[in-house]
């Protein structure tokens, strides 16, 4: 897979790094992601992965632009409210790599539409707010074998995990939280969403590449307003109704 003279100049930065180079830019152009939820971590995921030159990018998001949005959302601006934010997204996303395709779908990401979206990429990252949709994600993507790049925040407070076959996002969350709580409830710090975002295209591109050791089984946790971040383990459940099947005997 050859490289044009704009992506040469384009990717300069990171054709000169041992962990990626030439190869592992050929990885990222002929790769394909699923972002599902284009906000506030979608926005800033979805923005480093088109400028890193990940060669096609599908959006799923049933949502418009509000002007809420907008005090975390970077990818939309003023003149985008109320459109559709796939329609809005593709296009800043075209615009900023035009070497990039960009799809979008204005729909949910529900049992009816989860296979579909899941069944042609290589990875997929949930930015949802809502424990439902990330189940459904959870799902599909143990179903189809396909790495699930996880992010969430609230208030001060970020956390990114990758999740294969097993563990899954549900050996770490069983259950619906009884007290989830949406950022529109609790309030969230903007820059906080660029961290957690960008954390996440982070660990997309160590996935696509090869370089690096992902998040893989392991929860990393940013607490923003003391400046500290730990990472956890998360454990394979035996008993978990997703991918506990997969256990070894």
């Amino acid at each position: 897979m050859s490289f044009t003279d704009d992506e040469i100049e384009r990717y300069a930065r990171h054709l000169v790094l041992r962990e990626v180079g030439g190869p592992g830019q050929q990885k990222l152009k002929a790769a394909s992601v699923l972002i599902v939820g284009a906000g506030g971590l979608g926005a800033p995921a979805a923005l480093y992965l088109a400028a890193a030159g990940v060669g096609t990018i599908l959006l799923a998001d049933p949502d418009e632009v509000d002007v809420s949005n907008l005090q975390r959302q970077v990818i939309y601006d003023s003149d985008d409210l109320g459109r559709a934010k796939v329609e809005a997204a593709a296009d800043r996303l075209h615009a900023l790599n035009p070497h990039v395709f960009v799809a979008g779908f204005n729909g949910a990401f529900s049992a009816e539409t989860a296979d579909e979206l899941v069944d042609g990429v290589d990875l997929v990252l949930d930015g949802t707010d809502d424990f439902g949709v990330r189940f459904c994600v959870n799902e599909a993507c143990v179903r189809h074998g396909k790495p699930l790049i996880s992010g969430a925040i609230g208030r001060w407070t970020g956390q990114v995990g990758v999740f294969g076959r097993q563990p899954c996002y549900r050996c770490l969350v069983p259950e619906i939280p009884p007290d989830a709580e949406t950022c529109t409830a609790v309030g969230v710090v903007g820059a906080l969403a660029g961290v957690v975002g960008s954390m996440m295209a982070l660990e997309a591109v160590k996935l696509l590449t090869g370089a690096g050791e992902p998040l893989a089984g392991r929860l990393l946790i940013y607490d923003a307003l003391a400046a500290e971040t730990r990472t956890v383990r998360v454990a394979g459940d035996p008993e978990c109704p997703v991918c506990g099947k997969f256990s070894l005997p």
